[in-house]
This record gives C-alpha cells, sequence and structure tokens, in this order.
C-alpha cells in the first residue's frame, strides 16, 4: 500500500499502481470530471500514469495552471490532427500551450487562407466530438526515428536525433495520429468543449531566420462557450487598446523604418514621460535614494568582468574606439558598481541606495518587436542598493513597500513569482541559496502569497517579479528585485566594518517600471487612452464657441498655464460640438466650453470626460476641483 497525500492535507491509502484518475473517483464523481491532470510530488502528468510510491497528490482543473497548460496542448494536437486529415502533405513541426492558448506551426507550400482557417476549425470539433482517447507509449530512440522517418516527418525525425540515446522519447495517440510529445495532456478530446482558431504567422523553424519559414496558426479552447465568448469579447477590447494604435491617435509616439525597435516620442508623449519621471526621481528622493547617470558604452574589460561578457553578449551591440573593443550597455549595473567604488564607505553609511533612470540597448530579433513593449532601446529605471547582511531583509521589504505604493497609484492589482536559479549562471550553491532563502523570507514576513518560478532567475541572483494585472485582465512582469552575491565579489565591492577591517557588500538590483516605454504602453492599453489627470499630456482644453469668446478663452489659457494645468485652446473656425467631439477622441479629461454668458460671468462651462457636462462653475472652483484631482493623483477620473 502507498500513501497518498491529498490537496487538503487528507492522506488515504491505496495499492501500487493506482492511477490519479481512480483517485479522483473515489474522491468524488464531480472532481473525476472536472479532473484534468495531476500534480505528483510536484510533476504534472496525465491522469492515466500510475503512481507506485508515497506522493503529494493535487488533481487538477482548468481552474489551475497545469491543468490548463494540459488542456491546450491537447487542443494543439487536435489541431495538429485535423490539418493532417485536411492537408495530409503537411509537415510538422512544434505545438505548445502557451500563457493564452496554443499554437503549431506546419511546413506546408500553399499558405493557409482564412477560409482554411474555417475549415481546420471545423474538422477540430469532429475530432472532439468522436471523443478519442489519448494514449502514451514509449520507443527507444533508434525506434523513434525511424517510426516518424515512416509517417514522412522530418522535423520530428530531427527532433529526436537531438535527444541523447538513453531519453526517454515518448509519443501520444489519439485515432489515427500520433505524436511526439513528453505530455502531460488530458485524457480525451471530447472534453475540450469551445474553440477557436485566431490567426496565422511566420515562424523560423527553431526560431533561427537561417532556418525555413513555416506557418504557425495561434488558437484558444476552453470548458465552456461563454468563457470563450468572454475572452474573444475582451480580444476584441485589446484590440481597440492597442497602445501602437492609440499611441498614434493620441499623438504620443511612433516607430519608423528607418530605427526598427527604437521609438521616437512625440511631445505629448514626452509629457507623459517626463511626468512619470518627475514623479519617480520626486519619490526616490524621499525614500532616500540618490540620483546617478552612467555612460552608455564602457569597454570590454568591464562587461567580461561583469560576466555579461559571458552570459549577455549575443543581446548586445559593440563597436571600436581606437581600436578597443566597446559595448553599448545592456544593463545598467556595472557602472553602479563603478559608482560605489570611487570611493571607500564605512558600515555606517550602508545602505548606500544609487538610482538611475538608464538607457540600455538589446539586441532583439526583427520579429518579436512590438510597439513598445519589445524594443531595442529602453530606459530602466533602475536601483542598486549596497547592504550589510543585516539589513538585507528590511531592504527587500522597503522595496516591495515602494513598489506596492507604486502600482496602487494606477489602480494594478499583481502577483509575485519567485525565480530561481538558471542553467546559465554563476556563482556557488551556496551563494544561490542563501539569496534564495533571503528572498523567501522578506515575502513571507511580508506576508505576501508567490509562486516559484523554477530556473527563470538572472544569470547572477534569484529574483522577485512582480506581475500586473490591466483593466482587463492581462497580465505584465514589469517590477523585480534580484539578490547579487556575484558582483560585490567580482568588482571587489568593499566596505570598513565596526571590525575596523573590510568586508564585502551584499546587492539588491530593482526595478519598478521595468522600462519606462513598456510601462507607458501598458499604462496607455490598461485605461484605453484615457490616462489619469495628473498624467494626461493635455489636462484642459478650452473650447471658446464664437470668435467673441477668444480674448478671454488666452487669458484664461495662460491663467491655468502659470498654475502648471497643461491647457490647450481649440481656436479653430469650427462648431462647438466638432470641437467637443475633437477633444474627447484626443481623451482630454476636461473641456471648458467658453460663450457669452461665461465672458459675462467670468465663468466656465465644464465638461468632463467621465462625468459628462458638469455645468457652469466659477473659474476659481473649476481651479481648485482640477488641482485636487492632479494633487492626489487619482489612478481614474
Amino acid at each position: 500500500m502507498i500513501k497518498i497525500k491529498l490537496k487538503d492535507g487528507s492522506i488515504k491509502e491505496y495499492s501500487e499502481g493506482i492511477t490519479p484518475a481512480q483517485i479522483a473517483a473515489d474522491v468524488s464523481a464531480g472532481l473525476a470530471r472536472e479532473a484534468l491532470a495531476a500534480l505528483v510530488n510536484g510533476q504534472v502528468m496525465d491522469l492515466s500514469m500510475p503512481i507506485y510510491e508515497d506522493a503529494d497528490l493535487a488533481l487538477l482543473t482548468f481552474d489551475d495552471e497545469g491543468g490548463k497548460k494540459a488542456y491546450w496542448h491537447t487542443t494543439s494536437h487536435i489541431m495538429a490532427q485535423a490539418v493532417l486529415r485536411l492537408f495530409p502533405e503537411a509537415k510538422l513541426a512544434i505545438g505548445p500551450a502557451i500563457d493564452n492558448g496554443f499554437y503549431y506551426d506546419f511546413d506546408i507550400d500553399k499558405p493557409f487562407t482564412p477560409e482554411d482557417l474555417i475549415n481546420i476549425e471545423e474538422e477540430m470539433r469532429k475530432i472532439i466530438k468522436e471523443d478519442l482517447s489519448l494514449e502514451r507509449f514509449e520507443l527507444p530512440r533508434d525506434e523513434a526515428v525511424k517510426f516518424m522517418q515512416g509517417r514522412n516527418q522530418p522535423y520530428k525525425v530531427e527532433l529526436i536525433e537531438a535527444l541523447s540515446e538513453n531519453a526517454v522519447i515518448s509519443f501520444y495517440k489519439q485515432g489515427e495520429f500520433v505524436d511526439l510529445c513528453a505530455g502531460p495532456h488530458i485524457p480525451s478530446t471530447g472534453k475540450v468543449k469551445a474553440v477557436k482558431l485566431l490567426s496565422v504567422a511566420g515562424a523560423y523553424w527553431r526560431g533561427d531566420e537561417h532556418n525555413k519559414m513555416l506557418q504557425r496558426i495561434y488558437g484558444i479552447s476552453f470548458p465552456k462557450k461563454s468563457m470563450l465568448d468572454e475572452y474573444l469579447t475582451r480580444i476584441e477590447e485589446a484590440k481597440q487598446r492597442d497602445h501602437r494604435k492609440l499611441g498614434q491617435e493620441l499623438d504620443l509616439f511612433s516607430l519608423h523604418e528607418e530605427g526598427p525597435g527604437f521609438p521616437f516620442f512625440h511631445p505629448k508623449g514626452m509629457i507623459v514621460r517626463n511626468v512619470l519621471e518627475d514623479f519617480w526621481r520626486k519619490e526616490h528622493r524621499r525614500h532616500g535614494y540618490e540620483e546617478i547617470k552612467t555612460p552608455i558604452i564602457l569597454n570590454k574589460e568591464l562587461w567580461i568582468q561583469s560576466g555579461h561578457w559571458d552570459h549577455y553578449k549575443d543581446n548586445m551591440y559593440f563597436t571600436k574606439i581606437d581600436d578597443q573593443d566597446y559595448a553599448i550597455k545592456p544593463m545598467n549595473c556595472p557602472g553602479s558598481m563603478i559608482m560605489y567604488k570611487r570611493t571607500m564607505h564605512s558600515y555606517k553609511e550602508l545602505p548606500i541606495r544609487l538610482c538611475e533612470l538608464g538607457l540600455v540597448h538589446r539586441h532583439e530579433k526583427s520579429g518579436v518587436l512590438h510597439g513598445l513593449m519589445r524594443v531595442r532601446c529602453f530606459t530602466q529605471d533602475d536601483a542598486h542598493i549596497f547592504m550589510l547582511p543585516s539589513q538585507v531583509t528590511d531592504e527587500i521589504i522597503g522595496v516591495i513597500d515602494l513598489i506596492d505604493y507604486f502600482y496602487s497609484l494606477f489602480g494594478f492589482k499583481y502577483h509575485v513569482e519567485l525565480s530561481t536559479r538558471p542553467e546559465d549562471s554563476m556563482g556557488t550553491d551556496e551563494q544561490w541559496k542563501m539569496a534564495t532563502e533571503a528572498l523567501k523570507v522578506a515575502l513571507e514576513k511580508k506576508g505576501l502569497d508567490y509562486k516559484v518560478n523554477e530556473g527563470d532567475g538572472a544569470f547572477y541572483g534569484p529574483k522577485i517579479d512582480f506581475h500586473l494585472e490591466d483593466s482587463i485582465g492581462r497580465t505584465w512582469q514589469c517590477g523585480t528585485i534580484q539578490l547579487d552575491f556575484q558582483m560585490p565579489e567580482r568588482f571587489d565591492l568593499t566596505y570598513i566594518g565596526e571590525d575596523s577591517e573590510k568586508h564585502r557588500p551584499i546587492m539588491l538590483h530593482r526595478v519598478i517600471f521595468g522600462s519606462i516605454e513598456r510601462f507607458i504602453a501598458i499604462l496607455t492599453e490598461h485605461y484605453a487612452g484615457a490616462l489619469p489627470t495628473w498624467l494626461a499630456p493635455v489636462q484642459v482644453k478650452i473650447l471658446p464657441i464664437t470668435d467673441r469668446s477668444l480674448e478671454y478663452a488666452r487669458s484664461l489659457q495662460m491663467h491655468l498655464e502659470e498654475l502648471d494645468i497643461r491647457t490647450e485652446l481649440d481656436n479653430r473656425n469650427e462648431k462647438i460640438g466638432y470641437k467637443i467631439r475633437a477633444a474627447q477622441i484626443e481623451k482630454v479629461p476636461y473641456m471648458l466650453v467658453i460663450g457669452d454668458k461665461e465672458v459675462e460671468n467670468v465663468a466656465v462651462s465644464v465638461r468632463s470626460r467621465s462625468k459628462g457636462d458638469m455645468g457652469s462653475m466659477s473659474v476659481d472652483d473649476f481651479e481648485d476641483l482640477i488641482k485636487t484631482e492632479i494633487k492626489s493623483k487619482k489612478a481614474i477620473d
């Protein structure tokens, strides 16, 4: 007999070889219907996999990440089966689950058309109705190669040949369809209820631009049609909120062929950017940070010393100066090391908090560039904290509190992930264990729930990542806190301790916005372009009804601008209704309509972006209204 510990903490005894599906049926009929996969001792697996030893077991439904991924992975197999039924000549590449759905890459001579997607989707529904069981089997490497050669699937053969000779090579079969796959999968195709194919895009085999371009079909699926309908509505909403579209319409920024991935900020975009940066500077001064500025170009030896040359070189740009090799910085941290070392420090000075709005450049392939979200140059709101071992927990908590304050200001909810040591990293196991444990202690002291993201840390240390949730439910990774024992050692950073001896400081890397450019993109989409009044590039638009009101309107504009209220005057010879609509399209928070009555009474007729017509009020009352709103930095109007 083996002992199985369930998610609720209860322990049950079963015979060896029992499957998670059988345990689900034993627990409840409802759970047996809803279960899609199982988490056994921390590993997601099929419900049909036998268990031969004591284990912790969680039965995963669509509400769980592991269940959702298995569901979407299975749907990608259904799509591949449908494609082969309709296009037998198609060659299969890969078809994983992704954060929102799934995709599959195909090599086929004829480009997929919108009509093809409709037909593939219809064939998928037939496969779902057939309720085919997914059956796992394994083959030795040589047999696996021959098996896929016999099915005329060269990409699968290449994947198998890249595996070690003693690798476990598994396949999944559903009806006539077989795919090379590690799994896990849901029990049968019939559990997929609602499916939609979304788009087709090009994708290089293995992401290498030197390889053949394949066709990638993206899709989504859900256990209920209502969930699919809700998702598709959200997708349409996201299209309307696309920061690339709004950036053009609101005259904030643009991207040009002369510099792919290098954004141009327009005057109004610079206002938004400067307001964010001014706020950032003020809050950092208030929290004991000192601002620095380090060069964009530094010599090769510095990047070798920091470890970037060995671990990050493929993402960097290079140049030569006087026949010496230099690199354009992809990160700000080496410059902060130099700034720390400019003088000797006492333990009494620590913690030292150095912050920098540093422009960095990273080489990104053209295929992944996306508006301001994925660019080749961006400004990190970086900071590096040098501290005593006894200060680590308090400093991490201080950064968590500052990040929480920033995000709350914009109305963001967020969740936290703890990312651990990646394969490509430097330092000892002991250092990584100490650093990871220190981050855990701070998170637990704050009472924050967090998920462990294995192997996703920086090459020099583990990190806490903050994932924002926007107004339509999408998440964005922005803030991060990284604990680093490596760079203080590599740069020989020291301080004089109480014992008058030299000691090594511990260092935190952290960002809050992450990237100013990306954060502006997120804000633009979060607010659908209607930025809060304190952040809006134009806060007030003055709309005179006739030329008789122009002199009063101009004096009012000057008066408001003297109060640092960003104001524009629309003095075009257009009807007032046209001017109001134009201001609404520009998403201006307040419109002041000026007619003969307002001139006579030294008043304004106020229209709010969110509240509509607010009626007439004195100029003083309007000043009080907008100044209070700007000062409070309300997340919404």
